[in-house]
């Protein structure tokens, strides 16, 4: 398809955006659907995130993804929040209803479905997760809703450490079965301890992402065991230092780059209202 002037523009903002797949993916999903889009990524730092989205919203764009560090900061640029959006604090995806902007947040509900498609099922199982912003806090609020057991969450004490403890109230308050607990990421006998207790393990923050991918939160790599299922919200390196670790020790992993397939996909949907292509989306971007 060729760009015309009824083309609409679909966006991606964050920093850094440099390596994401979410360009490819998309486009080729609009080219497959026969969708007049155009996908771009925008390199915007978080404390540009409220001028991203007035321009954006001047320039009539038909929807945008937002990634990381402006999860949480879009939440609040939005006029209207998804019933999700509004519990988790942030926004992944945007869309534009004749210039009401109504946020979304779909990374819960793609490390969820990445889940299942690599054959892990989270209901009933205890999990321990590292992080605390946007991505993170999707897949630990969702992970509760689809019925998680047990949740120990740890986030260093940072700015984003008040997000944790929110985290935390909210799934008391709107998710009593599952119990959950905050920790300090710093306390790495405590970390250790909950991880050895633990059915699954997920890696929530940008450790292990270009050019981090020397970095692990995993230095004692005997806490992976067989039974141990580890997750990663990394996908750029395809495997990272934690991954390789990982299989390594024989646990079964599920990479990142499934849960940015399905994430994506669920975004596609909200901006065209088109099933994205998904087995092709895999096969043609992921694979190898």
């Amino acid at each position: 398809m060729e760009i015309s002037g009824h083309t609409r523009l679909l966006c991606l903002i964050g920093s850094p955006v440099g390596h994401s797949g979410s360009p490819a993916m998309q486009n080729y999903s609009c080219q497959r659907t026969g969708v007049d889009g155009a996908y771009l990524a925008f390199d915007i730092k978080e404390e540009q995130t409220k001028e991203a989205f007035e321009a954006l919203r001047l320039l009539n764009v038909k929807g945008f993804n937002v990634t990381m560090p402006c999860k949480t900061a879009a939440a609040a640029c939005c006029d209207e929040l998804s019933k999700a959006a509004e519990l988790i604090g942030a926004v992944n995806t945007v869309v534009n209803e004749n210039g009401k902007m109504v946020g979304h947040i779909t990374d819960g509900q793609g490390w969820v479905r990445n889940c299942r498609e690599n054959g892990v099922e989270i209901k009933g199982k205890k999990m321990t997760i590292a992080g605390s912003g946007g991505a993170a806090t999707a897949i630990e609020i969702t992970a509760a809703l689809e019925g998680l057991r047990e949740l120990s969450i740890f986030a260093i004490r940072d700015d984003f450490f008040a997000n944790a403890e929110a985290t935390v109230e909210k799934i008391r308050t709107h998710v009593p079965g599952c119990t959950v607990n905050l920790y300090d990421l710093a306390d790495k006998d405590k970390f250790y301890q909950e991880i050895a207790g633990s059915d699954i393990f997920t890696n929530g923050t940008r450790v292990g992402m270009k050019p981090m991918d020397d970095a692990t939160l995993i230095e004692d790599t005997s806490v992976f065991r067989k039974d141990l299922v580890v997750t990663d919200v990394v996908y750029n390196p395809r495997e990272t230092r934690m991954v390789l670790d990982a299989k390594a020790a024989g646990c079964k992993v599920v990479p990142g780059i499934g849960m940015l397939l399905w994430q994506g996909a669920e975004a596609f949907k909200l901006f065209t209202g088109n099933e994205m292509p998904a087995d092709e989306v895999m096969e043609k971007f992921f694979k190898g």
